[in-house]
């Protein structure tokens, strides 16, 4: 069976993009990172925190609103017979905030997970860039069908996806270069407003930014479809074999 690495003659990595193609990586990328519904399911959980807490400053029943309403959408999509593994993502990181606000009671521990989480991420697009293995093509290479074909196989997605990972590694330090400060030195009810504020603008950015490094790179090469045609191939190597009598058939 082809290796995911294995140098091979880069047919497909040599076709220029086609418009086809270009809506392909946008369906991609809007399924991948959870679409309109996705996005809408992890802001609200936050704006609900920080809108119940600016009015009464209740730190408990922010927290516990806020972890109602995440696991609600949950139990939604479920009836829905949806996919969670948005929901799920989202739940668990205001699950852990739920914990660290009650715990501490401060509303400032309702945001730390996250932003250490956010901050976390950050640093590990920007280093994966840097050592040449980008970590959106970890991610991404499975929705595209070419898992980690693109490291040795296709270069032009390669340097896409380093391009897109740099990107994604610089936009999210600037967010919590922002952030950090803040939660520091402001209070809880401007540090709330400014992170929903900029949870969904650096989102919008850096999944731009991978639509255009991507929609220019060489197709994906489909592993799936290789894999698939290597077994047919030889299914029927052997049945040819089993008929013609050959010795070990």
């Amino acid at each position: 069976m082809t290796s995911l690495d294995k140098p091979t003659t880069p047919q497909s990595a040599a076709a220029a993009p086609s418009e086809d193609q270009k809506a392909v990586t946008q369906a991609a990328l809007f399924d991948a990172f959870g679409g309109i519904r996705g996005t809408v399911e992890t802001m609200l959980p936050g704006l609900l925190f920080v809108m119940i807490y600016t009015i009464n400053k209740d730190v408990k029943l922010s927290a516990i609103a806020a972890g109602a309403v995440a696991v609600l959408l949950v139990i939604v999509r479920l009836l829905r017979k949806d996919t969670v593994k948005h929901a799920f993502s989202g739940v668990f990181g205001v699950g852990v905030g739920v914990a660290f606000a009650l715990f501490t009671g401060s509303a400032k521990g309702f945001y730390l997970p996250g932003m250490i989480y956010g901050a976390g991420l950050g640093i590990a697009f920007t280093l994966s860039a840097l050592v040449g293995f980008p970590l959106l093509g970890v991610v991404l290479g499975p929705v595209f069908k070419e898992n980690l074909s693109w490291r040795t196989r296709n270069p032009g997605r390669k340097a896409a996806y380093t391009k897109a990972s740099l990107a994604w590694g610089l936009i999210f330090l600037a967010k919590y270069a922002i952030l950090f400060p803040l939660y520091w030195w402001g209070d809880a009810t401007q540090l709330g407003w400014v992170l929903i504020a900029l949870k969904l603008p650096p989102m919008v950015l850096a999944v731009y930014f991978t639509w255009v490094f991507l929609a220019k790179a060489p197709p994906p090469i489909d592993v799936i479809a290789e894999w698939e045609a290597q077994e047919a191939a030889e299914k029927a190597a052997k049945a040819e074999a089993k008929a013609a009598g050959e010795p070990g058939a």
